[in-house]
């Protein structure tokens, strides 16, 4: 492609991105990509200025104003800023500067105003005997957008001047922006919502700014803060001939400045900001990509004037893209600790936040849904700080043809055991446990734990030992081991291996409930095996029982009761419960539910609403003493329905099925005349 081709394609690209940034407010690719095709157009034109053409996007700042408002044209066109991407250019625009205004005689004390670059929309705000009366996007520089109605909104735009002296007619310019935390809070109730979300802080901002009606960004976080001015008329008094002290007669005003501003002379001060401000980057509570720098004294940048598009006397130090353009080769997917199973994106290696990314987590499959994201895809990675690189989501029309969607896998890519995906839950899970190397050493660490089997002496370093060395990688090794299997172990005394010996040889007496929680089965606590326990009293009955059943147990809902029958159904967790009964593991029988003799036998009752005298629990415990199945749904097997207030969807079933339905104070009535009788 010689010279004049490769401009007309830049030329092109770069305009599909400023429509898809200024008038769809659906950026196309992140800032350090557009920046990048921006350069090699200026380059290319540098070298070759005879293929210069006024429809640039050189020669103007940025695009059309979009259709919906009406255009506001600058009497005193807002300029972009000239950019400076490393140390050696700054000090460039330093020497310039310098070296301008010595010819010109006006280089007496050099200073500069500088302040971190916001990451927003740069607006201009129109005062008239000191009440705002119009408010305007950059748009291209020439002209922008009347945003009046939406700017009136935001709490941080006066719509009156404070204090006095302020001029008859005063043009503010300044950045509006979305700090983080109104940004994440909206975009957390726009997914709960199923609305659309935006990728960053800024596009949010311009999404909201541009809103047709005024109601909806009333509702948006936005803040103003000011960096310079306009058209200035009829000033009561002289103004201050400095950047600095003028931005802080406007705070007088009643306009917010930034706080980080300051007012610095030699390039090793402007260095020394740059990086300190670089370095608390992530913890402000608003985005920046970069210091804007100006000189100081207003008489000195009349001197320096300005080119076509930017002013001599301002630059912006950009800080390292914390966003970047990849390809998206695969999506392979890890097992965590606890089983979880998540997604991770393999990219090709590209330089984000000064590091090179190759990985990133998607989180979750709603996550690859929500972001669409097929493999072969070129996708937005950001990175900021010491945060874990994310993928923002897809350039669709870079889509490769074929480019395939990724389904959850059915198998885990360790162990092979099923995954599964609990309806309502987001994580899907390995079923694997103690079987799945990826969730061994966790599980063994629970075994162990002193409210499960309480194997003294027995920690996480010695068990990582253990599993590193394959002499453990079930729970039922762990009673298999052997005095010199310890004492090969680097920094096993004899002592020690004989501790760890006794303390195995002592848990294998423990009981039904302390064994069930020892298994890890998912969201079994040490009380609800004990209710299993002494619901069942059997570990064949518990192993055999269905979810109605299970749903019985005091303690035990739909959710738990759906876990509890998956664990037992794995064949692996069956022949491990079997192989520590085989090693000698034991316990005590549960007394079992004697009933047939009881006054509820054979009947089955559900409790639904508010109780006052006891709580749910407390209710389903009684009825299971008094011989009764306790189930969680009403059916045409249920024999009583005890409604409390509040009974909802089970009431109206029970009433629609004919079952008997009483409130509180009758089962209280009949549970005293049972118990008597019983006596």
């Amino acid at each position: 492609m010689n010279p004049s081709e490769r401009i007309d394609a830049l030329r092109a690209e770069i305009e599909a991105h400023n429509y898809a940034y200024y008038v769809l407010d659906e950026p196309s690719v992140p800032d350090a990509e557009y920046d990048r095709l921006f350069r090699e157009l200026e380059q290319l034109e540098a070298d070759h200025p005879h293929l210069v053409t006024p429809e640039s996007p050189t020669q103007r700042v940025g695009a059309p104003t979009r259709d919906g408002f009406p255009t506001v044209t600058h009497e005193v066109p807002m300029l972009s800023l000239g950019n400076a991407f490393s140390a050696d250019e700054l000090a460039q625009f330093v020497r310039r500067v310098q070296e301008r205004l010595d010819k010109a005689g006006n280089s007496t004390t050099l200073q500069f105003c500088c302040e971190p670059k916001l990451d927003g929309i740069a607006v201009t705000l129109h005062y008239e005997q000191g009440r705002l009366v119009r408010a305007a996007t950059r748009g291209d520089g020439a002209a922008g957008e009347d945003i009046t109605a939406n700017v009136r909104t935001i709490q941080s735009v006066p719509l009156k001047l404070r204090a006095e002296g302020w001029p008859e007619w005063l043009e503010v310019r300044g950045e509006i922006y979305m700090p983080r935390a109104g940004f994440e809070h909206m975009n957390e109730r726009a997914l709960a919502q199923g609305e659309k979300t935006y990728m960053n802080p800024r596009n949010a901002a311009s999404g909201s700014l541009r809103q047709l009606d005024p109601s909806v960004t009333r509702q948006r976080p936005l803040e103003f803060c000011a960096y310079g001015w306009g058209v200035i008329r009829q000033p009561q008094t002289t103004l201050p001939d400095s950047q600095y002290e003028r931005l802080h007669l406007f705070h007088q005003w009643g306009f917010r400045i930034n706080p980080d501003m300051q007012r610095l002379q030699d390039l090793s001060q402007l260095q020394d900001y740059y990086d300190r401000l670089a370095a608390k980057r992530d913890q402000l509570p608003y985005e920046i990509d970069g210091i804007v720098y100006k000189v100081d004294a207003i008489s000195q940048q009349d001197e320096l004037g300005f080119v076509s598009r930017a002013p001599r006397w301002a630059v912006a130090h950009k800080f390292p893209a914390q966003e970047a353009l990849t390809v998206l080769d695969k999506i392979d997917f890890q097992i965590g600790r606890t089983g979880a199973v998540t997604p991770v994106a393999r990219l090709q290696p590209v330089q984000v936040g000064g590091v090179t990314v190759s990985n990133a987590t998607l989180h979750n499959m709603d996550e690859i849904a929500r972001l669409d994201l097929h493999e072969g895809d070129t996708v937005i990675v950001h990175r900021a700080g010491d945060v874990i690189p994310k993928v923002l989501g897809a350039v669709v029309e870079k889509r490769p043809p074929g480019a395939r969607k990724v389904p959850l896998p059915e198998r885990c890519p360790i162990c092979d055991s099923t995954i599964t995906r609990q309806e309502g839950e987001v994580v899907a899970r390995c079923t694997g446990g103690i079987t799945c190397g990826a969730q061994r050493l966790e599980a063994l660490k629970h075994f162990v734990s002193r409210r499960a089997m309480d194997i003294d002496g027995v920690g996480e370093k010695l068990l990582q030992t253990l599993i590193d060395s394959g002499r453990v990688l079930y729970f039922s090794d762990l009673y298999r081991l052997q005095r010199d299997d310890l004492l090969q172990l680097d920094r096993m005394a004899e002592k020690s291996a004989d501790n760890v010996l006794a303390a195995l040889a002592a848990s294998k007496n423990t009981t039904l409930p302390r064994f069930l929680f020892a298994l890890g089965i998912r969201e079994v606590g040490e009380t609800t095996a004990r209710n299993l326990a002494q619901y069942f009293g059997d570990l064949d009955r518990l192993q055999a029982a269905g979810v109605e059943d299970l749903e019985a147990v005091p303690d035990v809902g739909p959710i738990v009761a759906r876990h509890i029958k998956a664990f037992f159904e794995q064949e692996h967790n069956r022949e491990e419960i079997r192989a520590l009964i085989g090693q000698g593991v034991h316990w005590p029988a549960e007394a079992a539910p004697t009933i047939d003799d009881q006054p509820l036998a054979g009947q089955t009752w559900v409790v639904t609403g508010r109780l006052e005298g006891a709580t749910r629990d407390e209710v389903k415990a009684d009825l299971q003493t008094l011989g009764a199945r306790v189930a969680g749904s009403v059916s045409s097997q249920t024999t009583c329905l005890i409604a409390g207030p509040g009974a909802g969807s089970k009431l109206t079933r029970a009433e629609e099925l004919g079952v008997e339905v009483i409130d509180e104070a009758e089962w209280l009535r009949r549970r005293s005349q049972w118990l008597e009788d019983d006596q």
